[in-house]
């Protein structure tokens, strides 16, 4: 009997350590991590030269990515708005949800094939993966927190000094590697296993309704979500009336031009399937609701993209085919792949 309270505690002692222990370590190494560059995607934007992926380098970046340390409210990581599920988008709220329960200015984005993207954010103001999670983390509406005292936690932190010196060199916590862990972990995040990739690679056939949805969409959408990655990376005014709150006024807001004024980046259709609601505010929750968008009358302005004016004239049929054709871009491996996955 007198051993029982020693094993009990060596017991709790061990349990303890296990949840401490680095994150590093409770993952299995069986997980290839890497930069996997589909060859019909061409050169990425973000090449990862000057930081290369690694496999330490990683896994920060996956438990930054997954720990409200970033935000003023522990309870608001980048993971409670990117959610796996739905292609590290949020299906929950049509604008990013943050701290006290503020509602963002803009739907969130999802998160696949960013190292693609020579401009990020709906309107592209900022053009380096190694850049754009300081946004979220310092905007007052979501994460709320200064990346001084970001720096300050994470260095005060019982593990993370010694996760940044396995992945960096050193112990001493700089936004820079910040950074660069966040984006090696985003920058894997890539996503070209759908059904049209095994179509197009000879491994699988597209039923009827989806083969007569993609001979649809080359011929009425593919000039904006040109293929393989379904986004021509360029920023369009789609004819959306304005909302009722305050103008946002998109791209302009970064160029300062007027002729930019009302144009919003053209995102990836790839796993649109789960990503909605749709458009930079969020206003569609269906893709039937985004089929009568460009099918009907859209709102005149100045900025209006050409190819838009009279909208885009599409058949009930045609509407359903091309929503058959778009669910498949939904890449399922994607969604599950335990590399990504908090667990």
């Amino acid at each position: 009997m007198k051993y029982i309270g020693f094993f009990l505690t060596l017991a709790i002692f061990l349990q303890a350590c296990r949840i401490d222990e680095p994150v590093e370590k409770m993952l299995s190494n069986e997980f290839e991590i890497e930069f996997k560059q589909p060859p019909s995607f061409g050169k990425p934007h973000n090449d990862f030269s000057s930081n290369p992926i690694t496999y330490d380098g990683f896994i920060l970046g996956k438990k930054l990515f997954y720990d409200g340390i970033l935000a003023s409210d522990p309870q608001v990581p980048c993971s409670s708005c990117h959610q796996q599920n739905s292609a590290f988008a949020n299906t929950d709220h049509s604008l990013s949800h943050g701290v006290n329960d503020q509602l963002g200015l803009r739907n969130t984005p999802p998160l696949f094939n960013l190292a693609w993207n020579p401009g990020l954010m709906w309107d592209g103001g900022i053009n380096h993966l190694e850049v754009q999670p300081f946004a979220p983390i310092t905007n007052p509406l979501e994460m709320n927190e200064s990346l001084e005292n970001v720096v300050k936690k994470l260095q005060a932190h019982p593990r993370y000094p010694s996760l940044f010196k396995t992945a960096f060199g050193s112990d001493s916590i700089t936004t820079q590697n910040i950074g660069k862990a966040l984006a090696q972990f985003l920058g894997t995040m890539v996503s070209a296993n759908s059904k049209y990739d095994q179509v197009i690679a000879g491994n699988a056939e597209f039923d009827e309704s989806e083969k007569a949805g993609l001979e649809t969409f080359r011929n009425k959408c593919a000039s904006c979500h040109s293929e393989p990655l379904f986004t021509d990376h360029s920023y369009r005014n789609i004819g959306l009336k304005p909302g009722t709150g305050l103008p946002d006024e998109g791209r302009k807001i970064i160029t300062r031009l007027d002729s930019d004024s009302g144009k919003f980046r053209v995102p990836s259709l790839r796993n649109i399937e789960v990503t909605a609601p749709y458009m930079h505010d969020g206003r569609f929750w269906t893709l039937e609701a985004v089929m009568n968008h460009y099918s009907g009358t859209p709102f005149q302005s100045s900025t209006l993209d050409p190819k838009l004016k009279l909208g885009i004239p599409l058949s009930q049929t045609e509407k359903s085919n091309l929503i058959a054709f778009l669910k498949t871009l939904t890449d399922k491996d994607f969604l599950k792949d335990k590399r990504f996955s908090e667990e």
